[in-house]
């Protein structure tokens, strides 16, 4: 069995992880370092103000006065990172760092799966990073449950949890 432990929206769980007071306000996260600076991450409250991925900080202003821009933060991203892949290793050895924000970690002994990953994810809430995870027979499996978890998905029959799945949500793997 395999486990997904996903952070959504790391990049912008990075830059806001220790201002509690922006996680109720709509914020943006900019990458300075990209030739055409555009929102590449954005919270709840900023998405329901009507900004969206791709737009221009300009673009996002014009949308809401109150929206917060703030740009990455490398140190901190490294930093959750981190934190992800100490509290992966708390389940298993065979833990492997599949992209930013996203740890895989493969299981010998399948008992009691979801009742582990919620500690883990519990643990990594008091650190304050929000965490969802995802349970299947295959790590691509296990990658979409955790995106589709709230925040603990376990999947025991994958032809059943994939078929009605829209095409979109496939293209996330």
């Amino acid at each position: 069995m395999f486990a997904t432990i996903y952070l959504p929206n790391f990049y912008l769980q990075a830059a806001i992880r220790h201002h509690p007071k922006l996680r109720a306000q709509p914020v943006a996260l900019i990458d300075a370092s990209q030739k055409k600076v555009a929102i590449i991450e954005l919270n709840d409250a900023a998405e329901k103000a009507g900004i969206t991925k791709g737009m221009t900080p300009s673009q996002a202003l014009a949308r809401c006065l109150h929206v917060v821009i703030r740009t990455r933060e490398r140190a901190q991203e490294n930093v959750i990172g981190e934190i992800l892949l100490q509290h992966a290793f708390m389940l298993s050895p065979f833990v492997e760092a599949t992209a930013s924000g996203v740890c895989t970690v493969q299981f010998t002994d399948s008992r009691d799966l979801t009742a582990k990953l919620s500690r883990v994810i519990a643990k990594l809430e008091k650190c304050e990073i929000r965490a969802q995870a995802g349970i299947a027979s295959s790590p691509d499996t296990s990658y979409l449950a955790a995106h589709l978890a709230r925040p603990v998905l376990q999947i025991d029959q994958a032809k059943e949890f994939l078929a009605p799945l829209p095409i979109e949500t496939l293209a996330i793997a």
